[in-house]
């Protein structure tokens, strides 16, 4: 029993002597506080940074903004005459039809439906009118480009004279298939072949036109494009 008193009591006075050492006052008053205050610091830095992001992301989108739009739903919808050029509102629609009748047509190869015949037929027609007309009738013209603009509207331009002539070609094909050759398998699938590639073309067409619009800036509110009255 003593000799556990005196173990306890050894220990004791070890462990107070540890804490009146430097080292020992020094693991509590010299390390964890300051480690506390620049904790609280950074705890600030983060609190007064994040309010001045919601403070900036609210500055920028208020209702005030949306004021004009709920006064005049009107206005929404724009008039033909309030775009810059007409050519965006057609040239979506060869885009849409060449590359459906293409697939369609593909897919007919194995069927050899005469209905659906039809309908990659009349599908074609209207690709055909609405390409010649997005190219030639309503393409707009261009003014102050720069030389790398220049490049890609030589390529969509070149995509879209391609566009004209496969598609002006997969009707022939189609026509031919539907009265001449009766359908057949191979007539069908020539004018597959053609179709494919005017899809191909539009598409490409398509590619260097949304360039030259979100890239390069020709187009929108009318920039870069002459203006004749």
């Amino acid at each position: 029993m003593k000799k556990n008193i005196t173990f306890l009591t050894l220990l004791g006075l070890l462990f107070l002597s540890a804490l009146m050492t430097p080292e020992g006052a020094s693991a509590h008053g010299g390390e964890k506080h300051p480690k506390k205050a620049k904790v609280a610091q950074v705890d600030s830095i983060k609190e007064t940074t994040a309010a001045a992001q919601d403070t900036i992301v609210f500055s920028e989108v208020t209702p005030a903004d949306h004021a004009e739009h709920k006064a005049n739903p009107a206005k929404v919808h724009a008039s033909i005459a309030d775009f810059p050029h007409i050519h965006p509102l057609i040239v979506h629609f060869p885009i849409m039809l060449l590359m459906i009748a293409a697939a369609m047509q593909f897919v007919n190869i194995l069927f050899q439906n005469k209905v659906l015949n039809w309908a990659v037929t009349i599908m074609v027609l209207l690709g055909f009118v609405t390409a010649y007309a997005s190219t030639h009738w309503s393409h707009p013209h261009t003014d102050g480009l720069t030389e790398h603009a220049e490049l890609v509207l030589e390529q969509h331009d070149k995509y879209a004279d391609y566009t004209i002539y496969l598609s002006g070609l997969g009707l022939l094909a189609q026509l031919l298939s539907l009265f001449l050759f009766k359908g057949k398998r191979w007539s069908i699938a020539v004018a597959a072949v053609i179709l494919i590639g005017a899809g191909y073309a539009v598409a490409m067409a398509g590619h260097y036109g949304a360039q030259l619009v979100h890239i390069e800036g020709v187009g929108p509110q009318g920039k870069y494009l002459e203006q004749h009255h």
